[in-house]
């Protein structure tokens, strides 16, 4: 009879070890490692086992699936007590740095360059083992082997990401043929980062309850901008939930008219309306200037305006609506601010699957913060011990 034997470190140990070491701060696989042998929490953790690092990094990297259905879980359960209001809810998003280089960018043909030259290295490795088999079995040389195969593939995918770059340049009006993808991480895009500078990094998306400051819905996205990112925020925390929040609170970088028209039937959209744009002077024959008309209000109907359209320019130009925003900032910045206190300064992995596991786990984490506040019995405080058993049973 065949037995499946189960895992060498029970995921609960992983997972507790990770939400521990992420409200420290600590991010890297290796340090946690050296804490669960040496610091009295880790180790408590651990039950005095030590873990290997692979199997740490490895649990982090590879359950986006489990890090998606246990925020569900957790907001869920916070509704259900009454803990969270959906009232009003304020998106973000926040650059954060990735694992790649900015001259590991390239374009078409530097990449088809370095793909021969990886391709002729891996076949003379291969050539080589054949040569002398007892060569292939020398930790250096499989190293080697390895290490060039790895370099091939990531020079592939940053081949295969090129197209869309590509579309991406041209969508914004820039030449197709400036495209560069990155040969460390082919996912990563240069963005605009807060300080002004550009960098490779990802867009990370906190959607956040303004009165609870619980974070309702998560994604990592590697576009630049956040114009495309209102509507499928929006919907995914109406499946979270089972609802949409009564207002939802963005800046200036969010409402595009099409994302505005997407959501209308799920929620109001709070947003600054663009300031209209100013015409030059005008000049009649003899070159005199020519009084111009009145500047139009912003709040008012366009042309060519859709109703959910209309009515976010009129809902902005109330003095309801501008106090009412005053709390997207005081949401929205202190929840990426904690974000960047516990370390989400670096990607310390690569490829947008991983990234969003890392990003799972500070959103769990800071959820799990705001839990003890807010509905502390959940998380067993306050709570006589026989009365958890009696829960649990």
């Amino acid at each position: 009879m065949t037995r499946t034997s189960r895992a060498a470190i029970d995921p609960q140990i992983l997972f507790a070890l990770w939400l521990y070491a992420t409200l420290q701060g600590v991010g890297s696989g290796r340090e946690v490692t050296r804490l669960s042998q040496e610091h009295d929490a880790y180790r408590w953790i651990c039950g005095g086992v030590s873990v290997n690092y692979h199997a740490i990094n490895d649990f982090r990297a590879g359950n986006a699936t489990l890090m998606d259905e246990l925020l569900t879980d957790n907001v869920a359960a916070l509704a259900a007590v009454g803990a969270i209001s959906l009232e009003r809810v304020a998106q973000d998003g926040m650059r954060v740095r990735a694992d790649a280089g900015a001259a590991s960018f390239r374009r078409h043909a530097s990449l088809q360059e370095h793909l021969k030259e990886a391709g002729e290295l891996v076949q003379t490795l291969k050539t080589q083992a054949q040569a002398d088999p007892g060569l292939a079995k020398r930790q250096a040389h499989a190293a080697k082997l390895r290490a060039a195969q790895a370099r091939e593939q990531r020079i592939q995918a940053a081949l295969e990401q090129l197209p869309e770059v590509a579309a991406t340049k041209k969508r914004n009006g820039n030449k197709a043929e400036d495209a560069r993808a990155s040969t460390t991480d082919a996912q990563a895009r240069v963005m605009k980062m807060g300080d002004g500078g550009f960098r490779p990094a990802f867009n990370v998306q906190f959607a956040t309850t303004c009165e609870d400051q619980v974070i309702v819905g998560m994604d990592v996205v590697n576009a630049g901008s956040d114009m495309a990112q209102l509507a499928p925020m929006v919907e995914q925390v109406q499946k979270r939930l089972g609802q949409s929040p009564q207002q939802w609170l963005v800046d200036g970088g969010f409402p595009a008219h099409d994302q505005i028209d997407a959501v209308s039937d799920k929620t109001e959209v709070y947003a600054p309306v663009p300031e209209p744009k100013t015409k030059k002077d005008k000049k009649d024959e003899q070159g005199n200037a020519v009084q111009q008309d009145t500047v139009p209000d912003k709040h008012q109907p366009k042309p060519g305006d859709s109703d959910a359209v209309a009515s976010w320019r009129a809902r902005m130009g109330s003095e309801d609506a501008k106090e009412l925003y005053k709390q997207r900032a005081a949401t929205a910045e202190c929840v990426n601010a904690q974000a960047r206190n516990r370390g989400l300064l670096r990607m310390p992995v690569r490829g947008l699957a991983k990234v969003r596991c890392v990003v799972g786990l500070f959103v769990l984490a800071h959820n799990l913060m705001r839990m003890a506040k807010l509905a502390p019995h959940l998380v067993g405080w306050g709570i006589a011990p026989s009365k958890i058993a009696a829960q649990g049973a």
